[in-house]
């Protein structure tokens, strides 16, 4: 395994990694203003969850397909993106009722928020790209195997960035907390939500890398 010099910068460069603004944490603060804590809170979760899916591929050296075979990489990129850019137009045409959204997208339905958030990340192909670039910096070719340290290295990221993550959801729910008594601002927030996904639907699609 590494030695603890190379573990102190792996740690302090996922942190920074971990806790620039990203589009997890936008993600995550999206689906808290459009449906509550609990959904943000699910949202991190389905994050996490699909995490471990690309922490897997770059142990098993999958996500050099994407760098092989860069028409894979487009239509994995592209479905994330169409993903994204649903779920934030469905935010626009949902309904609120009282201090809660009734769309697919409410608190009602935190278990959907889960699984469309581990759907949205297994599609990012932007983080398999990501593991498998970042985690050999950190490798010892000449210790244990080598997925077994990208599996470790991996599930420490994904633990880190899933923290960031929870701090954005539980950021975007004060605001939620101070504005939930106005009908009127609670529809703000949920077009907000809306937009942030939209956006960053958008964004993914049209990044040339």
């Amino acid at each position: 395994m590494p030695s603890m010099e190379v573990w102190i910068a792996f740690f302090a460069t996922t942190a920074i990694f971990a806790f620039i603004p990203g589009p997890a944490m936008l993600y995550a603060a999206a689906r808290t203003l459009a449906g509550g804590r609990w959904s943000g809170l699910m949202a991190s979760l389905g994050i996490h969850i699909g995490g471990y899916v690309h922490v897997l591929a770059a142990a098993a050296g999958l996500s050099v397909l994407f760098h092989a075979v860069p028409t894979l990489y487009m239509a994995v990129k592209l479905a994330g993106a169409i993903y994204l850019i649903w779920l934030g137009i469905s935010l626009f045409r949902a309904k609120t009722q009282g201090d809660v959204a009734v769309s697919g997208l409410a608190p009602k339905s935190a278990r959907r928020a889960f699984f469309e958030s581990v759907t949205v990340e297994v599609l990012n192909p932007k983080t398999a790209i990501f593991f498998m670039a970042f985690l050999p910096q950190f490798i010892d070719a000449s210790g244990a195997p080598v997925w077994i340290q990208f599996i470790v290295m991996g599930t420490i990221v994904n633990l880190m960035f899933s923290f960031a993550d929870v701090v954005s959801v539980m950021l975007a729910s004060v605001v939620m907390t101070r504005l939930r008594r106005s009908n009127r601002a609670q529809k703000l927030m949920q077009r907000a939500g809306g937009a942030i996904l939209v956006g960053l639907g958008a964004h993914l699609a049209l990044q040339r890398s």
